[in-house]
């Protein structure tokens, strides 16, 4: 567990730096988060580091009031539920500094086996059938089912595994303590109810913004060994997903659709240049090998 002057130095790097930040995160590497922090404050970091910092003045009030009240849990690289296994790949590319997460579960042993399923906002008929069905027979197995808890093939996909009575992590692009789409509500409360989390690498109170739905993206692909997509247009951001999980060495399986479905163009062109592995059942998905 992180002392209270490292929990304290992470909450205000979760704050003073807009994710990802990776100069940040190697510098806390070394030099580890509270002489990282000094030497920030006293503006004595390198420029690089610096300069990814946003809020020099970064308060965390808000922060520790939640954590006495026990509404959310930050988790750290110094607690043991840090999965360090599924974030050492991300080294470079910005791995959190630090996560926001709300439920019981344990977040080693829920990424220990587990898929991601997205795709489009957008979603048709057919993609919310084959990401339910997907999810559903996923979480059968004792998978857990991870996506981004969007409209869409992101509910789809949680709906299915929940209705397994299985596992599943939904990663917001804004802070957990706000229901983003708003419609989500009792969804998130399923989710947490039956032993899974809302995670987060932004902090309390922080809004979704385009860029912030960018950058989990690379966690959205990071904690799980395979991801799925379902439905995915031209320029859906499920597709930044799949060239995530893509560059981290996971296993990117694509559904195929309708050569007319505006929904399915991007998904199609995956498995039509090789980024994807065509996958129409869960018996394609191989979710046993690959980074642990």
């Amino acid at each position: 567990m992180p002392s209270l002057d490292e929990l304290h130095a992470r909450l205000f790097l979760l704050r003073a730096a807009e994710p990802p930040a990776p100069a940040i995160h190697h510098y806390v590497s070394v030099h580890g988060p509270v002489d990282a922090v000094a030497q920030i404050r006293h503006s004595t970091a390198p420029a690089a580091v610096l300069g990814e910092v946003t809020r020099p003045d970064a308060r965390i009030d808000d922060d520790l009031r939640v954590l006495d009240t026990g509404t959310a849990r930050l988790l750290t690289p110094e607690d043991d539920d840090w999965p360090l296994g599924r974030l050492t790949s991300l080294a470079g590319h910005g791995t959190p500094l630090a996560l926001w997460v709300r439920g019981d579960g344990v977040l080693t042993k829920l990424t220990s086996a587990a898929v991601t399923v997205t795709g489009a906002r957008a979603s048709s008929e057919y993609g919310n059938t084959v990401a339910g069905e997907i999810s559903y027979e996923l979480a059968q197995t004792g998978v857990t089912v991870v996506s981004g808890g969007s409209l869409g093939v992101d509910e789809a996909a949680h709906r299915g595994a929940l209705s397994a009575d299985g596992r599943t992590i939904v990663v917001l692009a804004n802070g957990v303590d706000r229901t983003h789409p708003h419609q989500h509500a009792r969804l998130f409360e399923a989710v947490i109810d039956q032993g899974g989390l809302l995670v987060s690498e932004y902090p309390i109170g922080t809004p979704p913004t385009r860029i912030r739905f960018h950058a989990r993206c690379r966690l959205l692909a990071a904690f799980a060994a395979a991801t799925v997509i379902v439905e995915a247009g031209q320029r859906s951001g499920a597709l930044a997903v799949a060239r995530a999980a893509g560059g981290l060495g996971r296993r990117v399986y694509g559904v195929p659709g309708p050569i007319h479905s505006v929904t399915s163009k991007g998904v199609n062109e995956l498995l039509r240049t090789g980024s994807a592995t065509v996958a129409s059942s869960v018996e394609h998905i191989n979710y046993q090998e690959g980074v642990r």
